[in-house]
Order: C-alpha cells, then sequence, then structure tokens
C-alpha cells in the first residue's frame, strides 16, 4: 500500500471547494457503466424515433400508474403488455452489438423486430377470450407467437442485460428438450416442443409467470418511486450528507463511501450503477487522502454492492422473496433483512477503519468539511423514504406504499425552489424510471424461462438431492455448496434475475435440508424459508465483487484505476460479513428476528458486532496496534465463535475477546504510523 501523502502534495492537490471531489466526468462514469454495466449501454438516438422512443416510454410509466392506481389486469394481459412495452423498446434503444460509430441510426432490423414484440405484447389482450376458451390447445399462429415470444425474450435480455442470464435460460430450454441425454438425478423425460411452447407463454409458469408478474406491479412503481427521488437531487444529498456525518472520521472518505452507498442502495438496483453513481465522487476523495487505488475501489464496490441487500427496497428482490416464499409480507422479508445488512456494513466500515488506522491515515480537514447546517436544511428530502417505510410497517399495500412515496417526494420537493419538481420534471421522471424497468422487464422474464423448465421438469428436488447426497447430508457443507452454485449463478446477473436463478435452483437444497425432521406434509416454516433464501440471495449480490468476474469490482478499478482483480480480492475480504453471517441465520433465526425474544437478539447481535471487530482486526490485521501473525489467527476465531449462535462457542469467543481487548488497550501505539508497506 502507498505512503501517506505529505502536507506539500496534499496542498498541490487541493481544489477549489466546488470541485474538489469531482473528479471523475459524466462523460467518463457513462463509460464505465456501458462497458460494465449492460442495462447502459443504450443508443444516443436523435429525430423522429428519439420521439416515439420518449412517449413509449411514457406511455409505459403510464400504464403501470393506471392499473397501480385503479387495478390490474388479468394477469395474462397486466404481464403480457408489461412484455410487449419492454421489449419493443429495448429493440429500439440497445443496439445488438457494442460498435463505435453507431449513433443515432437504428437498423431496419430492429424496427421489425420491435413491431413483431408489440405483437407478441399485444397477442393476448386481443386474443384473450380465444385463448382462454381453447385452454390447453394451441393453434399453428399460437405457435408462431409463443416461440417469438421466447427468442425475442432471450434477444432482448442479451442486450439490456448481458450474456450470463441469457446462456443459463438457453442452456435451460435445451435442458427441457433433451433430459434423456443426461446423467444420473439430472435426468428426466424429456419435453417436445409444443409442451415447452405452450408452458413459457400459454401458462403462468414460463415467461409470463411470477418473476414478470412481481416486475409489471410492484418493482415497476418502485423504480418509478426512485425515478422521481433522483430528479429531487437526493442521490447527490446522499454523499453530502454522508460527508457531513463520516468525513471527519478516521478514514472519513471510506467511512463516506459505506454510508453513501448504503443510502443509495434504497434507490439503485445495480451494483454497477451505485459503484459509478457514488463512486465517482467517493473514490477520488479517498484516494486523496492516501487509500491506495485498489483499496479505494474495493471499498466503494464492497458498500455498493451492499446496497443491493440493505431494506427497504433491497434491489427490487424483497417483492420477488414475498411471493416465491408465499405466505408472509413484504414487511417481514424487510425486518428479516435488517440486522444482516447492518451487519455486513458495520463489517466493511470496522475494516475500512482498521486500515485507516494502520496505514495513518485521518479524516477531512474542517475545511474539506461542508458545512452541516447547509446540509441539514435538505434533510427533508428523505421524508419520502421514510414514508414508505411507515406505511409498509403499519400494513399498508405494498403498492400503495409506492404510489404515497411518490406523492410525498412530489410534495417535499416543492419545499426547496431548488428541488422543486416541474410537470416537465415529473414527465421526465416517468421516462427514466421507465427506461430503468426495461432490464428488469427482460431479466424477469428469462429468468420465468428458468423457472418454468425447473417446474416442469422437477429439476429443483432433483439438484437439491444431489446437493444433500453430494456433502453427505451435512448442513454445513451443504450450504456451502449451495453457496458455491449461488456465487457462480449470480455472476454478471442483475438483482432480480440473480435471486430468481439462485432461490429457483440453490434454495431448495437447503430447505429441504432443514426440513428433515419435520413431520411429512408439513408446511415449511417461516424461519426456514426466509434463511434459504437470504442465504443464496447474499451469495448471489456478492458475486459482484467476488474475482473472477466481479463486475462491481472491475467498475470501480475504472474509477479508481486500479487492477481490476486485485480491486476484486480486496473487495471480497471486506465483504467477509457476507461470507459468515449468512451461514449463521441458516443456523440460528434469531438474526433474523425471527421465533427469538428480546433478551436473546440483544444477546446474538451484540455478540455478532463484538465478532465483526476481532474478524476485523483480524483480517486487516490492526486493532490498537499491528497483530502478528499469531494474534490475527486467534483474533480472527475469536471473532467467528462470537458470531457462531451456539451458546457455549459465543461464551468463549467473549472471554478470548475481552482478553485480546485489554491486551490491545494496553499495549496501544500512543501515535499513528505514518506509513505503511505494500
Amino acid at each position: 500500500m502507498s505512503k501517506k501523502l505529505p502536507p506539500e502534495e496534499k496542498e498541490e492537490l487541493k481544489l477549489p471547494p466546488e470541485e474538489e471531489f469531482s473528479y471523475i466526468s459524466e462523460e467518463k462514469q457513462k463509460e464505465i457503466l456501458q462497458k460494465y454495466d449492460p442495462e447502459s449501454n443504450t443508443r444516443e438516438l436523435g429525430g423522429f424515433v428519439k420521439h416515439i422512443v420518449f412517449y413509449g416510454l411514457l406511455a409505459f410509466s403510464l400504464f403501470q400508474l393506471y392499473t397501480a392506481i385503479n387495478g390490474q389486469f388479468t394477469a395474462y394481459i397486466q404481464r403480457s403488455v408489461h412484455l410487449g412495452f419492454a421489449l419493443s423498446l429495448i429493440f429500439l434503444l440497445f443496439p445488438a452489438f457494442k460498435r463505435k460509430g453507431e449513433g443515432r441510426k437504428v437498423p431496419f432490423y430492429d424496427y421489425i423486430l420491435a413491431l413483431l414484440a408489440i405483437l407478441v405484447g399485444a397477442y393476448w389482450p386481443v386474443m384473450y377470450d380465444d385463448l382462454v376458451f381453447r385452454v390447453g390447445r394451441v393453434t399453428e399462429f399460437d405457435m408462431f407467437v409463443g416461440i417469438l415470444a421466447i427468442l425475442l425474450t432471450l434477444e432482448a435480455t442479451r442486450r439490456a442485460v448481458g450474456l450470463p442470464i441469457t446462456i443459463i435460460s438457453s442452456a435451460f430450454l435445451a435442458y427441457a428438450f433433451f433430459g434423456p441425454s443426461f446423467p444420473g438425478f439430472l435426468k428426466h423425460r424429456g419435453q417436445d416442443l409444443d409442451s415447452v411452447v405452450q408452458l413459457m407463454f400459454f401458462t403462468t409458469d414460463g415467461i409470463l409467470g411470477t418473476p414478470l408478474a412481481v416486475a409489471a406491479t410492484f418493482i415497476f412503481i418502485y423504480l418509478l418511486f426512485g425515478a422521481f427521488l433522483v430528479k429531487t437531487g437526493v442521490g447527490e444529498y446522499f454523499n453530502d450528507l454522508s460527508v457531513a456525518l463520516a468525513g471527519h472520521l478516521i478514514g472519513g472518505p471510506a467511512k463516506v463511501a459505506i454510508f453513501s452507498s448504503a443510502l443509495q442502495g434504497t434507490i439503485s438496483g445495480s451494483s454497477v450503477a451505485n459503484v459509478v453513481t457514488s463512486g465517482a465522487y467517493t473514490i477520488p476523495m479517498m484516494k486523496k487522502l492516501g487509500y491506495n487505488k485498489e483499496f479505494a475501489g474495493a471499498v466503494e464496490a464492497t458498500a455498493s454492492t451492499g446496497g443491493q441487500i440493505m431494506p427497504p427496497i433491497m434491489g427490487a428482490a424483497a417483492f420477488l422473496m414475498v411471493e416465491f416464499i408465499g405466505g408472509i409480507s413484504y414487511w417481514d422479508i424487510a425486518k428479516a433483512a435488517a440486522i444482516p445488512a447492518i451487519l455486513y456494513f458495520a463489517g466493511v466500515w470496522i475494516m475500512t477503519h482498521f486500515e485507516a488506522k494502520r496505514v495513518g491515515l485521518k479524516g477531512l480537514s474542517k475545511e474539506e468539511m461542508p458545512d452541516r447546517r447547509e446540509i441539514l436544511k435538505k434533510i427533508h428530502l428523505l421524508i419520502p423514504i421514510v414514508v414508505i417505510v411507515v406505511f409498509l410497517m403499519v400494513g399498508v399495500p405494498t403498492m400503495h406504499a409506492a404510489l404515497y412515496g411518490i406523492l410525498s417526494t412530489i410534495l417535499v420537493s416543492a419545499i426547496d425552489k431548488e428541488t422543486r419538481l416541474s410537470l416537465k420534471d415529473m414527465i421526465h421522471a416517468m421516462v427514466d424510471g421507465a427506461r430503468t424497468a426495461l432490464a428488469v422487464g427482460a431479466a424477469t422474464a428469462a429468468a420465468g424461462i428458468i423457472v418454468g423448465v425447473v417446474v416442469k421438469t422437477g429439476l429443483g428436488l432433483s439438484l437439491a438431492n444431489g446437493l444433500i447426497s453430494a456433502s453427505g447430508g451435512s448442513l454445513i457443507i451443504t450450504l456451502f455448496f449451495t453457496m458455491l452454485a449461488s456465487l457462480v449463478l449470480g455472476m454478471g446477473s442483475p438483482t432480480t434475475a440473480n435471486y430468481v436463478i439462485t432461490s429457483t435452483i440453490a434454495a431448495p437444497a437447503i430447505i429441504a435440508l432443514l426440513m428433515i425432521d419435520q413431520p411429512f406434509g408439513t408446511a415449511v416454516p417461516v424461519a426456514i424459508a426466509i434463511s434459504a433464501h437470504l442465504f443464496v440471495f447474499y451469495f448471489g449480490i456478492i458475486a459482484d465483487i467476488t474475482p473472477p468476474v466481479a463486475l462491481a469490482a472491475f467498475a470501480a478499478s475504472g474509477i479508481s484505476g486500479g487492477e481490476p482483480i486485485r480491486t476484486g480480492v480486496i473487495a471480497a475480504k471486506l465483504a467477509a460479513a457476507a461470507f459468515i453471517i449468512p451461514y449463521m441465520f441458516v443456523l440460528s433465526p434469531a438474526l433474523l428476528m425471527i421465533d427469538t425474544t428480546w433478551p436473546e437478539l440483544i444477546w446474538v447481535v451484540s455478540t455478532a458486532f463484538a465478532g465483526m471487530i476481532a474478524v476485523g482486526a483480524g483480517l486487516i490485521g490492526y486493532w490498537y496496534r499491528k497483530l502478528n501473525a499469531i494474534e490475527r489467527i486467534i483474533t480472527f476465531a475469536a471473532g467467528i465463535a462470537l458470531i457462531y449462535p451456539e451458546g457455549i462457542y459465543s461464551y468463549i469467543g467473549a472471554v478470548v475477546f475481552a482478553i485480546l481487548f485489554i491486551l490491545q488497550w494496553m499495549s496501544r501505539e500512543k501515535k499513528l504510523p505514518r506509513t505503511s508497506e505494500a
């Protein structure tokens, strides 16, 4: 790691207050987003087609708002119209290939694909009565439209979301056809073309299944809420508020990144977008203070990825979780995810703190700090988020809570002239919200292909039995195998699709093993279902910072100038909590605030926090002073024992932690070290 910048060099780097940390231009941010985030790789349209897309996106939002306020159409109509909007607009907005110089031109074949997508979206609304009357029987033209829907969904997903989920969805389609050719427990009798097409487009188990249903209802409205928030400038306010609260602390800019990204996660559904949005501000700040460029990028990547597991939105996956688990409310998910998410960010905070102490980095100077009073004058911008949380807490329907959130955003923005939303701003917010929803619509439709194949072939149960058999019935080994599967399946996939894939393929193994002791025919307890789904969700998300793919880390390195793989390795180390906590809440749902008492909850959370301190110190190699190799191992082991939910281990860990703390305090360094070796 590099030396701390000398005072004279820091003085040379100092910029005017209004430009002090704005090192990354909007053009550079856009370039990084387009490189690492397929959702941002759109055409710069002009002329007539620009107006077509603009009003198409506006119509998309108005349709969704109308059905949110007045009630949804029947499942087939609501979902197919949503799909038609998403696919047709994707073909106009997203180029088939990343080619320089394509500019504003839309090739003729994309117009054809867009028209075919409109046909697919309109087929169910126009033919609804006829299709319902002859349910189970498909005509040749039905087959044509169904095949078209599958192919257009895969191509739109490839363009707007990326290759990983497209390849996975295609592989599952191949698995449906060629089941008899697979070995062992993967073998099944296979499906013919008619059966697959009927499943995919003429039932609610395929493309028009639960994932798309959630995208066409809850997710869209919350993305719209996020777009309205962004229009008020709340994203920039998150950065300003974070600097005001954490900038002066030891290693302040890193803690600003953590705090800001946790807040950004409430409105962002993408780790990469979160990295570029807040990282353009925080990474240069960290480098200026003296952080190594890989470490600076890793902090931002880890914090931004954590934004996807932070309630209340959780990258929109929370809404899918409610539907997939069944019998629970949205608030049950948000409440269960709260403590693990806090522990995640606490772990990152602790390790950046120890790293700053080890290297000798202080916080921002008084001159570099913004005026807190000016920032607190805009605290009202956070009211819409509070409104959402409060309404969800008191049991208001999820859709209505989002609508109230949008309304409160409009009202709150009117308080200050700088944030006031005009009619034009509101229209553009609706267009931006719909644009964000395009990739989600394609991803959830493609995820529906996976779900449909799993349901039709019984693959979920087969995989669960296979994992349990391979692990010898050991819960820890099953969790480890499931972790590996989730990390692989989650690589390169957006949050919503990520959850659908991992929960469909990997979660059943955990549930099956935890249900072994339950009487046959017993419904899956809420604690087991939530813990299993959160387990695979966490590791699917952490794939964004786990090499070799690590898209969030790669995006962060594009800003920091660091080496991508090294950035990913450091990010994975900083995310130690995410690799430990999921095991703990599966073993003890107390961390999820399920089936627990307040005394038990307080003990479990307290020991977990203490454990994160010890784990962080052990991994970084510094606490109140530098730790030698033996001390690091003992400290790390004590941390794991504290986090482990079984009482005896927590007690042992607490005793060792207390001894280590006393020894560290007594031998602490009186002054911060000035330099650090790489």
